[in-house]
C-alpha cells in the first residue's frame, strides 16, 4: 500500500494536468518558425510515465536566435501555464518550470550542431522536425550501444575510493551529514558500476532518477543490496554499510577489469582500503 497524502485527489488528476501542459507548449511552439525541432525525452518518449512523471522537453532553434530564445526560455514557459518558481541558471540552457498543477517541465534548447547521435536520443517522440534533422539522429542512435571506456572505469574506481577515505575524515571530525552525503555517493557509484557491467548507459552523477521503483533496469538482488546499506547517523553503523559495500564493490570491479583486458590491481587497492579498514 502507498503513502496516504491529503493530496491524493490532486495527484490522480496530474496526468490531465500534464495533458493539458503538453497541449500548450505545442500549440505555442509549433507556430515558431524559429523553431526547427521539438522533441520530448524521458518516461513520454519511453512510454512509462506514471503520476509523477514531469515533461522532458527538447526545441532545436535556428542559430542566429538561439541566445535570444535562452535568455527567454523563462518568459517562455510563462506561456503554457502559471508558473510557481524555476529551477534556472542565467547562463545555462535549460530551465526547469514548476507549475501550480505540481507538474514541472525540463526544457533545453539546442543549437543544430548539438544534436549528434547518442544513446540519450534512442527514445525520443519527435513532434517537429524540419528537413528530417531528428528522424536522421533517431536512426544513426538505434545502432549505437553502450560500453564502458578504461578511463570510465578508472574515474569509477578512484571515486569510490576517494569517498572511502573521505567518509572516514568526516566520521572521525563528527561531520556527519557530510558523511552520510558520501555514503549515499558510493551507493550511486555502485549503481553506476552495475550499469556498467551491465552494458547500460550510467546516470549523470547525482542522478538517483529510476534507479529504484517499479521502472529501475536493477536487478531485484542489486535493490535489495541499495536496501541493505542503509545507515543511521550513527558512526559505526556508517564504516560497517561501507565495509559491506566493499565485497560488491569488489565483484564489479572484477567484472568490468574482465571486460577491459586491464589488471585490477589488487594490492593496490587493499593498501588504500586498509587505510579506513
Amino acid at each position: 500500500m502507498g503513502l496516504e497524502t491529503n493530496r491524493r485527489d490532486r495527484d490522480l488528476a496530474l496526468p490531465k494536468y500534464r495533458e493539458d501542459l503538453l497541449k500548450a507548449i505545442e500549440e505555442d511552439l509549433l507556430v515558431d518558425e524559429n523553431i526547427l525541432g521539438i522533441f520530448y525525452g524521458g518516461s513520454l518518449a519511453n512510454e512509462n510515465t506514471d503520476l509523477y512523471s514531469d515533461i522532458d522537453l527538447r526545441i532545436v532553434v535556428k542559430d542566429d536566435v538561439f541566445e535570444e530564445y535562452r535568455l527567454n526560455k523563462k518568459q517562455r514557459a510563462n506561456n503554457w501555464g502559471r508558473v510557481l518558481f524555476y529551477e534556472d541558471f542565467p547562463w545555462s540552457t535549460y530551465s526547469i518550470a514548476h507549475y501550480d498543477t505540481f507538474v514541472k517541465v525540463d526544457t533545453f534548447y539546442y543549437k543544430v550542431k548539438d544534436i549528434q547521435p547518442s544513446v540519450w536520443l534512442q527514445n525520443i517522440k519527435i513532434v517537429r522536425d524540419t528537413d528530417s534533422l531528428l528522424k536522421n539522429v533517431l536512426e544513426k542512435s538505434a545502432t549505437l550501444s553502450y560500453s564502458p571506456s578504461v578511463e570510465e572505469l578508472e574515474f569509477w574506481r578512484t571515486k569510490f575510493f576517494a569517498y572511502v577515505h573521505e567518509i572516514y575524515r568526516r566520521v572521525m571530525r563528527n561531520e556527519i551529514y557530510y558523511a552520510l552525503r558520501c555514503l549515499d555517493n558510493i551507493r550511486l557509484s555502485m549503481t553506476t558500476g552495475w550499469y556498467m557491467d551491465a552494458g547500460l548507459q550510467p546516470n549523470t552523477f547525482g542522478d538517483w532518477a529510476k534507479l529504484e521503483g517499479n521502472r529501475s533496469k536493477l536487478t531485484e538482488v542489486q535493490l535489495n543490496l541499495l536496501e541493505q546499506w542503509y545507515s543511521s547517523r550513527d558512526t559505526r553503523e556508517i564504516l560497517q554499510v561501507v565495509k559491506n559495500i566493499i565485497p560488491e564493490f569488489l565483484i564489479v570491479h572484477k567484472s568490468l577489469c574482465g571486460k577491459l583486458e586491464i589488471d585490477e590491481n589488487l594490492e593496490t587497492i587493499e593498501e588504500i582500503l586498509n587505510l579506513v579498514f
